[in-house]
């Protein structure tokens, strides 16, 4: 009679416990779906992604393939990937039409390398995916279109454990794949709602929405953060001797240069018609007039050819700093004003050229005539 009692008792244990960690599993799951939905910054949704991944099924690695444009006719691996060893001469895609989309399109389930191979047409190539060693491939759904395709790298493992994922932890990443993929669908919708379709910059209230967020930060943690402010000398000139055309090209080559010459935590926008403006993240005046005069000699140097014509582009650029102690500015706005008012500086005298919005100068382009 004891000894059913203390079965009863085991057995009571054993099954508190199954139900304490279901409950822990689920609290998990809910705190992950609550951080990925409230990230709408698309490169840090992703890194979010793959950290979550990583943790909770204890890989070395993980990596996406998404779409990088509406009318993107392939998954791109890209820069989304983190404990990955990528070969450089390998172009690491998968159209939208290839065999491997069309099986991990068709159904949540997950698979491993060996499982997706039986499940395609035998003589199809893998050869791309398995270079990446995956130890789960996992379809990024919603509402059976698919947004991605998420990969596992080499698990992490203690020497008495199996390598093989439990029906519990594939369970669960699918789970995380369902969250991730609406996600990344909402982030997709902001990004392309907040982004100029001709230069591929971000707009102005987008501008200002993320300039407010890093000034606080700036004040909060006494911060350098500067703006810089680009006009388009003379541009109407370029759309009445070319036509719009011309202006519409010229646009987007300097939209070009100016992302191209930032860093990832920066953030360029176009600001209005033949007006851009860049934050610099924690960046001091003199690198952030470096950059700006960079940035106005890569335009000046630039070969603009357009239908067989070559036209000479040139930039004027005004740049505004917070600095807690020398311009403590609070207002995002002001310290765009600040910029604008430079730049007019710049093209006041004689365009192609950096003014920065020190104080003096500030006071000067502001005594009324």
């Amino acid at each position: 009679m004891e000894a059913d009692v203390k079965t009863t008792d085991a057995t009571l244990e054993e099954k508190l416990a199954l139900y304490e960690k279901k409950v822990y599993d689920l609290q998990q799951l809910l705190d992950i779906s609550r951080s990925l939905s409230s990230t709408i910054e698309f490169s840090t949704l992703i890194e979010s992604i793959l950290y979550t991944c990583m943790g909770q099924m204890r890989v070395l690695g993980a990596g996406v393939f998404i779409l990088n444009a509406l009318d993107a006719d392939a998954f791109a691996l890209d820069t989304n990937y983190n404990g990955i060893d990528l070969n450089p001469g390998v172009i690491y895609k998968i159209p939208v039409n290839h065999p491997i989309a069309q099986v991990l399109g068709q159904s949540e389930r997950v698979y491993t390398l060996q499982e997706l191979e039986a499940a395609l047409h035998p003589g199809t190539d893998i050869k791309m995916l398995a270079s990446l060693n995956p130890s789960l491939i996992v379809p990024l759904l919603q509402k059976n279109h698919l947004n991605g395709i998420l990969f596992l790298g080499e698990r992490l493992m203690m020497t008495d454990e199996a390598s093989s994922y439990t029906d519990d932890e594939k369970r669960q990443i699918q789970m995380i794949a369902s969250f991730a993929s609406i996600a990344i669908n909402n982030a997709a919708l902001v990004e392309r709602s907040s982004t100029d379709m001709m230069t591929h910059l971000k707009l102005k209230y987008f501008f200002f929405n993320v300039l407010t967020n890093k000034l606080d930060a700036a004040l909060e943690q006494d911060l350098h953060l500067a703006v810089i402010m680009f006009d388009i000398d003379f541009f109407k000139r370029f759309n009445d001797t070319y036509g719009h055309a011309c202006g519409d090209y010229v646009l987007i080559t300097v939209a070009k240069i100016i992302k191209s010459s930032i860093r990832a935590e920066d953030l360029a926008s176009r600001y209005g018609g033949e007006e851009f403006t860049v934050m610099l993240n924690n960046t001091t005046k003199e690198d952030a007039l470096t950059v700006a005069d960079r940035i106005r000699s890569k335009v000046e140097q630039y070969d603009f050819v357009y239908e067989s014509q070559h036209v000479h582009v040139t930039i004027s650029l005004g740049v505004a700093e917070f600095d807690s102690k020398e311009n403590p500015v609070t207002s995002p706005k002001q310290l765009v004003e600040q910029a604008d008012q430079a730049l007019y500086v710049s093209k006041r005298n004689g365009r192609n050229q950096v003014t920065f919005a020190d104080p003096k100068l500030i006071a000067e382009v502001n005594v009324p005539e």
